[in-house]
């Protein structure tokens, strides 16, 4: 098997992760997680992590002060992050974390060499341009964990140097198909968070109700798996059934299909090139009806604001990722409301005074960082005054 290092042990891939570990009796040596204590002190003892890293510094004196009578070094910060990311005896990292705050630690973990099975967005559509030549140099196989992803990546094994012709992202569509711009003027935190087929965090929840979530997924796609931007198209398939799937230039389509569970992609990447017995339940056709239509672009703006930004190229995947991260943290806040996500997205694209040429990591961050204060000025310090 692997020893694994977590980012992000506590969120929904993190537990997700140690929930498979523990199935496939894989050593786990280190973890670290936002905020919560709590659940990062018992993942700890259950486990018997050697190192555990929180990374909001006002609870590392507690979580020290609980782990003291255990083996467990304590950290915190994103130097904790990054220590996980490159522990030693760790042969692969799950980078499981939400937010730009992935990018560096996934960085990291390249340097070391490390395996990656990568469930942070923000690593590639941010600094794809950057992270796969990086990966590539030091020899790091980045193996992806999204079920989207993972479906391609496996569609993919034994391609024997074929060409792709196409990539088909599948959609669930979130909680809100079929519905009109003018039927999302009033949806709540609650509605946008229900969503049909998959348990996830809020954040990612929020995404799948907007569509961006499928937008970072194309740029996602076109990093990992190098095809242009024009040949990458999204499926509403509101059953969750087939993953995404891949056209070669023969017109032949393979699709992975399962049962709507991140533990399967989860486990492939830690078990990859693979398969083990899996405690998931089989995946049983009879019966059932498969739809797939094509996503409403014009009441969902999204998708199409993640595939300018990629077009503009530079930081500005950057720049609507960070855009996109605050506006979702207001409405998760009842600041803003559903409709203004997209909005605001676009208004930062489309406004914010910022040279997108430079492509290192300190002009991505930089980008990062000054999205976020625009959002802020856009909204209304009143309005953001706690963020």
């Amino acid at each position: 098997m692997t020893t694994v290092s977590i980012l992000g042990s506590t969120g929904s891939i993190g537990r997700q992760t140690l929930e498979v570990c523990k199935d496939l009796d894989i050593r786990v040596n280190a973890i670290s997680a936002k905020s919560n204590i709590n659940l990062l002190e018992a993942q700890a003892r259950q486990f018997n992590a050697k190192l555990v890293s929180v990374y909001d510094e006002k609870y590392y004196n507690e979580l020290k002060t609980r782990l003291a009578d255990t083996s467990s070094s304590v950290l915190c910060g994103q130097e904790g992050n990054i220590a996980v990311a490159q522990y030693e005896s760790s042969e692969t990292v799950i980078t499981a974390m939400s937010g730009m705050i992935g990018l560096i630690p996934t960085i990291s973990a390249i340097k070391a060499r490390k395996r990656i099975g990568l469930a942070n967005k923000e690593t590639l559509v941010c600094a794809g341009h950057i992270i796969m030549p990086m990966a590539k140099l030091y020899g790091c196989q980045i193996i992806p964990v999204d079920s989207e992803h993972s479906a391609i990546f496996q569609c993919l094994n034994g391609r024997m140097g074929n060409k792709i012709k196409k990539i088909i992202l599948t959609a669930s569509g979130g909680p809100f198909f079929g519905k009109t711009r003018s039927e999302l003027t009033g949806v709540s935190k609650d509605d946008a968070l229900m969503h049909p087929n998959w348990s996830m965090g809020q954040k990612i929840t929020i995404d799948s109700a907007t569509l961006m979530n499928k937008g970072l997924e194309i740029i996602e796609a076109k990093w990992l798996f190098d095809v242009d931007v024009d040949n990458i198209e999204v499926i509403v398939h509101r059953e969750s059934i087939v993953h995404s799937a891949v056209e070669f230039e023969d017109n032949s389509v393979i699709a992975q299909l399962g049962v709507p569970k991140m533990y399967l992609p989860i486990k492939y990447a830690l078990t990859y090139p693979k398969r083990v017995e899996s405690k998931c339940h089989e995946l049983s056709l009879a019966g059932k009806t498969l739809h797939f239509e094509n996503p409403d672009r014009k009441t969902f703006k999204c998708l199409d604001l993640a595939v300018c930004s990629l077009k503009k190229g530079g930081v500005y995947p950057a720049i609507m990722n960070a855009a996109n991260e605050k506006a979702v943290e207001l409405f998760l806040n009842d600041k803003i409301k559903f409709l203004d996500i997209a909005d605001i997205v676009e208004n930062t694209i489309n406004n914010i005074d910022i040279k997108p040429d430079n492509t290192d990591i300190s002009s991505v961050l930089s980008a990062d960082s000054q999205a976020r204060d625009f959002v802020i000025r856009l909204v209304g310090e009143q309005i953001c005054r706690q963020f």
